[in-house]
């Protein structure tokens, strides 16, 4: 039984200063005066330095510190959540536990002979740098300007590889989607053509024994807490979702209340097209929603249409001054005036506010309705006025725009992919769920 939760609030302490302790920090022990040791007692023996400590035992394996430091570093490039002390205390104990998921992964892949190819791996590579507009080879340059060691993302990916493997196995030897269940499904489809319907995206965390609850919890209320501040919602659904939407930002697709938990069909009914849920708990773990849009019947919405973004940001505290906020727009005003165009005025965002600075697409429907109207109306390729934010002062580039396409009748293939798309995500569940069970897991310090 898995019993690495009891520790996590420990755990959480250790990571966040071996993670963190800054230049000031390290100074102010260089400059303390040293304690000599009472007298008729031997001095003490200095430990092994806090990355080469082991963090926990799986079965036979070890994760060491550097390990979980390693994924904590990449886990906040990837989000964008501040890369504050604070925040790497509260994605502890959740890294750990990925990393323990994907030990288990990988020792099941191997006990079923199951691997990742390096083909496959350098895939898997190539698409990050595609998705991110890089060129070739800038990923290991991305990393190592952080400090992050690759082989934190290789370990990511391989585990996911195989773990999809096992999973695509085992639903192998079930039933196969039957021409049945795809009747059903098109007939239920539609009789509801013209019913309401909200475009969901979600973040699952699952809790597997009651001494995980009040961590998970948490976790999801902390998450929650910065997406309202701004940070993307699927930014944080690919690092931190145990569901199968985790590769795809979250994006569960168009749906009706009936068609989720009741539980969670509730709460999309309440939500309104950009609002996020508070953490819902079901008998699995707790859901984060996000309505991203809604519409009547299968009609695409032109809320839909994609826009291709540079955005640079000044981060401010969360009760700034005055000088802060007038120093913050005097250097996004700066970059607006020099930036003429998105590589521009992301090369000068990586320069001078790398924590902040991003580019990608993103759905009109998943803009706040007051930034909506700012970013609607800008031509292309031409900076916004500085724009006041939760998080800082920032600027808005748009690169390109991609109209809305309705949205047609499922296909029978569509009906089918969305049924075993549900059913192997059931099954992961309760695959990695008899995977912990079995586990001997052993948090230490």
């Amino acid at each position: 039984m898995s019993a690495f939760c009891r520790s996590c609030a420990l755990l959480l302490v250790l990571v966040g200063i071996a993670a963190a302790a800054g230049p000031a920090e390290s100074a102010s022990r260089r400059n303390a005066p040293s304690r000599a040791a009472p007298a008729g007692q031997p001095a003490p023996q200095p430990g092994p330095p806090p990355e080469t400590r082991i963090a926990a035992v799986v079965n036979d394996e070890v994760i060491s510190m550097f390990d979980v430091v390693s994924r904590i570093k990449m886990v906040m490039a990837s989000s964008n959540l501040p890369d504050t002390v604070e925040t790497r205390q509260r994605i502890a104990g959740q890294v750990l536990r990925t990393i323990v998921d994907e030990k288990l992964e990988m020792q099941e892949a191997k006990r079923q002979n199951i691997t990742a190819t390096d083909d496959e791996v350098n895939k898997a590579l190539a698409q990050i740098e595609k998705q991110n507009n890089m060129k070739p080879g800038q990923l290991d340059d991305f990393l190592k300007a952080r400090g992050i060691d690759k082989s934190a993302l290789v370990d990511q990916l391989t585990a996911s590889i195989v773990w999809t493997k096992l999973v695509r196995r085992q639903a192998s030897q079930g039933t196969e989607i039957s021409d049945e269940e795809i009747d059903d499904a098109m007939k239920r489809l539609k009789e509801h053509a013209n019913d309401p319907q909200s475009r969901v995206a979600e973040i699952f965390l699952a809790v597997d024994n009651p001494a995980q609850e009040e961590d998970v919890r948490k976790l999801a209320e902390r998450l929650s807490d910065q997406m309202r501040k701004g940070t993307r919602f699927s930014a944080v659904a690919q690092q931190f979702s145990q569901s199968a939407t985790a590769a795809v930002g979250g994006d569960i697709g168009w749906v009706r209340p009936d068609q989720l938990s009741p539980e969670l069909g509730k709460v999309v009914a309440k939500l309104r097209p950009g609002e996020l849920s508070d953490p819902i708990r079901t008998t699995g773990g707790f859901y984060l929603l996000l309505v991203v849009d809604r519409r009547t019947g299968t009609t695409g919405s032109s809320q839909d249409a994609v826009l291709k973004i540079v955005q640079v940001v000044f981060p401010l505290p969360e009760k700034p001054t005055d000088a802060l906020k007038r120093t913050a727009l005097a250097e996004a005003q700066a970059v607006r005036g020099a930036a003429k165009s998105c590589p521009e005025m992301l090369k000068i965002g990586k320069q001078k506010a790398p924590q902040l600075s991003s580019e990608g697409d993103i759905r009109v429907s998943e803009i706040s309705p007051a930034m909506r109207n700012i970013v609607l109306h800008l031509p292309i390729g031409q900076a916004s006025e500085p724009i006041l934010q939760k998080n800082g002062v920032g600027v808005i580039m748009v690169c390109q725009k991609t109209e809305a396409v309705a949205a047609g009748e499922p296909t029978r293939d569509d009906v089918a992919e969305s049924l075993l798309r549900q059913r192997l995500d059931t099954l992961a569940r309760r695959y990695m769920r008899d995977l912990r069970r079995n586990a001997f897991v052993d948090v230490r310090v």
